[in-house]
């Protein structure tokens, strides 16, 4: 080894474990995520910038699980491993790749789609269900 490779072969180790730590913190922002869209709306009843950024969610879950497209934080996440170790990509959906490690079963694109079309039907009850308008009548 010649004097000053071993700066190389540190800055190539910084370099991927800045890839590693990076998709890790996508993954937590995706988990986040998906946890906001799913009770965001209990928060969103008393919060009006949340229940903004939980409607327009809701309408890009919709949208993407319509068209059969990934969310941007997917494809970030498989980049930055492919980055750090082409071995750790994956493809397909975030949902299905760490749902199915969760739950230990398939989950379709129709399955999602499904539970997505309920979850948004839920949302929808929980913005406008007044219990306080109910007991007036």
């Amino acid at each position: 080894m010649k004097k000053g490779d071993e700066g190389g072969f540190v800055n190539a180790t910084w370099s991927k474990m800045f890839y590693k730590i990076t998709a890790d913190i996508v993954v937590l922002l995706h988990f986040f995520w998906v946890v906001l869209l799913i009770f965001g709306a209990f928060i969103g009843r008393r919060h009006r910038r949340i229940k903004m950024l939980h409607i327009g969610g809701m309408g890009f879950a919709l949208l993407i699980q319509i068209f059969g497209w990934y969310c941007p934080l997917t494809y970030l996440e498989v980049w930055l491993r492919g980055m750090h170790d082409p071995s750790e990509s994956y493809r397909g959906s975030f949902i299905i790749n760490y749902v199915q490690k969760l739950v230990y079963i398939e989950l379709s694109g129709k399955i999602i789609l499904i539970a997505t079309i309920f979850l948004v039907l839920i949302s929808a009850w929980v913005y406008l269900y007044n219990p306080k308008k109910n007991l007036n009548n």
